[in-house]
């Protein structure tokens, strides 16, 4: 499993030209999967202090990779994922998400998330590019080339989420690039 989270964390451009627009499509489906590949790899090497029966990652933000997340109904591990859009200020996100792939917030509205999951078991993955310095606990790094993710080992401390230590080596090495 760790070599799949692994895998997905290097991608094959492949070719493409500036003016090519199917190449630019198959790149953002391509970059889309990837995601998927990393971000069901990080769940799979978590654990909450009760396991659910069926894991629920809410989806909240305008999300530019997520559309696979949708799509899929089963993790790496064969447990059953629910997958849902939530808005940002929802009041169930706390009690009704076990995991938040965020997209595009703006500052208010990252503040009011992190606070209202704040002392709750709660796995978090910033989609967009932000400094991975406050709330989330993974932030992920998408290129063409690669797809990456950075750890918040204080946020991870604070969450009573488990992270497999081999997840956390995973994050600070330097994805090679092709």
């Amino acid at each position: 499993m760790l070599s799949v989270l692994l895998a997905a964390l290097l991608l094959s451009a492949g070719p493409a030209h500036a003016d090519d627009a199917s190449a630019t499509a198959a790149q953002a489906q391509q970059r889309a999967k990837a995601v998927t590949q990393v971000v069901l790899g990080i769940l799979s090497y978590a654990r909450w202090p009760v396991d659910p029966p069926a894991l629920r990652l809410c989806l909240v933000g305008p999300t530019e990779y997520a559309d696979d997340l949708i799509k899929g109904n089963v993790q790496n591990s064969g447990q059953p994922l629910q997958v849902r859009r939530l808005l940002a200020d929802d009041r169930q996100l706390a009690d009704a998400c076990d995991a938040l792939y965020i997209g595009k917030l703006d500052l208010g509205q990252r503040d009011r998330l992190f606070q209202a999951i704040s002392g709750h078991p709660v796995l978090s993955i910033s989609e967009a590019d932000d400094p991975c310095t406050v709330g989330s606990l993974f932030c992920l790094r998408v290129s063409d080339q690669q797809v990456a993710f950075e750890v918040n080992l204080d946020s991870v401390a604070r969450s009573g989420v488990r992270i497999h230590p081999s997840v956390l080596q995973l994050s600070r090495r330097r994805a090679v690039q092709p």
